[in-house]
């Protein structure tokens, strides 16, 4: 009677050496090129930065709305700022056109912002708020900020992405 033996048939299982380094450069790879998508910051800077734009020109139509004072929205490649009109004796002084108040929100923090790194918009356009929540514009505008248009109706003053 032949002697049985404690392996099973068909050999030894496991991996070799070469599958297992095939393995780990694919891996590697795969890596090198998905790792950049997962950590790069730079799609939704942009977004952030859009929507913080379209909230910031929201803010100063209420603003102008509320006040009755005019509010400057001045957007350049690098950032925004919105302004007011100084107040004489309680009522905004029309003749002012420097427009030298910064508008505030309700933390007391100016309403400025700069785009991030990568981001720019164009063009670079000023125009007012008025008191009917019209805008000083002739037309409507449309302003790219990276790879997104935010446009801004002169007559209404809505502000919305197409």
């Amino acid at each position: 009677m032949p002697a049985t033996s404690l392996s099973t048939s068909g050999g030894e299982r496991g991996y070799t050496i070469v599958e297992l380094v095939l393995v780990i450069v694919i891996l590697g790879v795969i890596g090198v090129v998905a790792a950049p998508r997962f950590f790069g910051t730079s799609e939704y800077d942009e977004r952030a930065y859009f929507d913080e734009l379209a909230s910031a020109m929201r803010y100063g139509q209420k603003v102008a709305v509320a006040s009755g004072c005019n509010v400057r929205v001045a957007v350049s490649s690098g950032g925004y700022a919105l302004t007011q009109q100084s107040a004489l004796s309680g009522h905004c002084n029309p003749a002012d056109s420097s427009y030298p108040v910064p508008v505030l929100l309700p933390s007391g923090d100016a309403v400025t912002g700069s785009a991030p790194a990568g981001v720019t918009t164009t063009p670079a356009v000023t125009f007012a708020y008025t008191a009917l929540g019209q805008t000083t514009l002739g037309a409507n505008q449309n302003l790219t900020i990276g790879s997104r248009v935010l446009s801004v109706e002169a007559d209404s003053g809505l502000v919305y992405s197409p």
